[in-house]
């Protein structure tokens, strides 16, 4: 193919991946961050029902479960908040290579886990781990992904999260007819063989070209914009006229000098509530109640040891059916009806459940399965896939890192609220726990219905008009620099610019490419981010800096 011509006619060597084959196994690797926080989340549900896991932890009261479970959570809080400043500064990729390398060590201490201390430990350093992938991952999928298929890609992200979960139940189910603590053991250590897989293949993937351009290092840009969008050819005109449309917002965006929290928070308040309401409902509505705990809600109901964890995996397959819908509907049918349904769902399936469990009939163990697989087929779509996508898409460029990662560490606090309450509630109100997360579903389903704005076809820069928000004089700046360096439209409609994507030097016929080790690339990123830091108060500075970078390279 020509594609693949031109790829092999650059690089000299033997044809490599480019297009959209480049596109497809890198999402995969990609997606793997989020597939391994789904399996974490749920391969502690099938194990703590476990007699070898209950002896060897000399059978562990609702307190020692609840830590166990939940710490993960305060582990990728911490990160997830550190997770947008270590992106910015060292990249998306590195990024992802630390939080896989970081994952993959708490499995290892979990899996070889002596005693209570060193599980928790396991689960925090994991949970560290999580923290940086569940912030990057999204955040690096919506900078290499064509704009069209962003929207979608996002859910089929959280499918890959849930598919993860259910995963791991099939796991831990399988492993319990071990007859040893290999029953256990063997599915915590699932994660340092995916873990691992993640790391080899960041160190493969291509950076960010968002960063690689606000990063000033343009010729590797565009390098991989040719492979993603250009089939490998450097003069492919689509993926110049990207590199043309990325460098001018990156320009326009140095304009507006304060990036600190606070000034995200003065700007945008009403975003900042958006992304992180939403986040925070997820969790309050009850999914942690079933995921991290369904066997114990199953045995509760009278499914019984092994009985629960298949209950468990049958609900987690129809729960990875049940997200495939919305990669669908939500370009579709719009984020509020979907937000919005599925709490009117979620709100009578847990209602059933705590009604089931205080009848105590025959019938309550089908009724509670019944229940709980439409309350997660209700979340699947709606209240699970939706708030991942509302934070990338609200904010503006400048503040989305900043953005998604606070919104992140507000589903990972109330991840562990959640997680850490629930074996504690389940024992002192029962039943009346469920209808408690009914309330929740109610509380989020009015509020999406009186403050949060449909986004379902509006254009990341039109954002602005639809909340009304923005800065007068950002906007002003802004457009300052789009029309010094944009150019105008000429007759025909076309736009010119005068930012050009870089003609790459070639050496022996081969492209320039990215560093040659990740240590030069870490190098390269922290020089480049502190200079990045001293300019970021002068929006002046910006367009002389690309002008100089320009000059150098010619």
């Amino acid at each position: 193919m020509a594609g693949s011509g031109s790829g092999s006619a650059l690089s000299g060597r033997k044809p490599r991946m480019v297009g959209s084959q480049l596109l497809l196994v890198t999402s995969v690797f990609a997606s793997l961050g989020v597939f391994l926080f789904g399996f974490d989340q749920g391969v502690m549900s099938g194990i703590i029902t476990g007699p070898y896991f209950k002896a060897f932890f000399h059978q562990p009261n609702r307190y020692e479960l609840a830590t166990m479970v939940a710490i993960l959570e305060i582990g990728a809080l911490i990160t997830s908040l550190l997770a947008g400043r270590v992106g910015d500064i060292f990249g998306r990729r590195l990024t992802l290579l630390a939080g896989a390398l970081i994952f993959t060590t708490g499995g290892a201490f979990q899996s070889f886990a002596t005693g209570f201390k060193v599980m928790v430990f396991g689960r925090i350093l994991s949970g560290f781990g999580v923290g940086f992938l569940s912030m990057i991952v999204p955040v690096y999928q919506s900078e290499i992904s064509p704009a069209e298929n962003r929207g979608k890609l996002a859910c089929i992200e959280f499918t890959l999260n849930i598919a993860g979960y259910a995963s791991s139940v099939w796991i831990d189910y399988f492993a319990s007819f071990l007859s040893s603590n290999l029953s256990w053991r063997c599915p915590l250590f699932v994660q340092c063989i995916i873990g691992s897989i993640l790391a080899i293949g960041s160190i493969y993937i291509p950076e960010s070209p968002r960063w690689l351009l606000d990063m000033d290092m343009d010729e590797e840009g565009m390098k991989v914009l040719a492979d993603l969008h250009g089939d490998g050819d450097p003069d492919d005109e689509r993926a110049k006229n990207e590199f043309v449309e990325i460098k001018e917002s990156v320009l326009a965006e140095r304009t507006i000098g304060d990036r600190s929290y606070t000034s995200m928070w003065k700007r945008y308040k009403s975003r900042v509530l958006i992304a992180m309401s939403a986040q925070m409902f997820a969790q309050l509505n009850g999914i942690n109640v079933i995921s991290y705990y369904a066997p114990l809600v199953f045995e509760s109901a009278g499914w019984i040891g092994r009985d629960a964890i298949l209950m468990t995996g049958i609900n987690g397959i129809i729960y990875i059916l049940s997200t495939v819908p919305t990669w669908y509907l939500v370009d579709i049918w719009g984020r509020r009806p979907i937000l919005l349904s599925g709490a009117l769902i979620m709100a009578t399936a847990l209602s059933s459940v705590g009604y089931f469990l205080y009848l105590d009939k025959t019938y309550t163990p089908t009724a509670v399965v019944i229940s709980v697989i439409v309350f997660n087929a209700a979340f699947g779509y709606s209240w699970g896939p939706i708030p991942w996508l509302l934070g990338p898409e609200v904010f503006p460029t400048v503040f989305r890192v900043k953005g998604v990662s606070i919104s992140t560490a507000t589903n990972w606090f109330f991840n562990f609220v959640v997680g850490e309450s629930t074996p504690i509630l389940q024992e002192a109100i029962r039943w009346r726990l469920y209808l408690m997360h009914a309330g929740w579903c109610l509380i989020s389903l009015i509020c999406v219905f009186l403050f949060y704005p449909e986004t379902m076809g509006v254009p990341l820069e039109e954002m602005d008009a639809l909340f009304g928000d923005s800065s007068k004089a950002d906007l002003e700046s802004a457009s300052l620099v789009r029309s010094h360096h944009g150019g105008s439209s000429s007759p025909n409609g076309a736009r010119s610019s005068s930012v050009e994507a870089p003609v790459l030097r070639k050496h022996h016929g081969e492209a320039k490419v990215l560093s040659a080790s990740l240590l030069d690339g870490i190098k390269k990123a922290w020089k480049r981010g502190r200079e990045m830091e001293g300019a970021s108060g002068s929006g002046l500075a910006a367009p002389a800096n690309y002008q100089a970078v320009q000059n150098d390279g010619q």
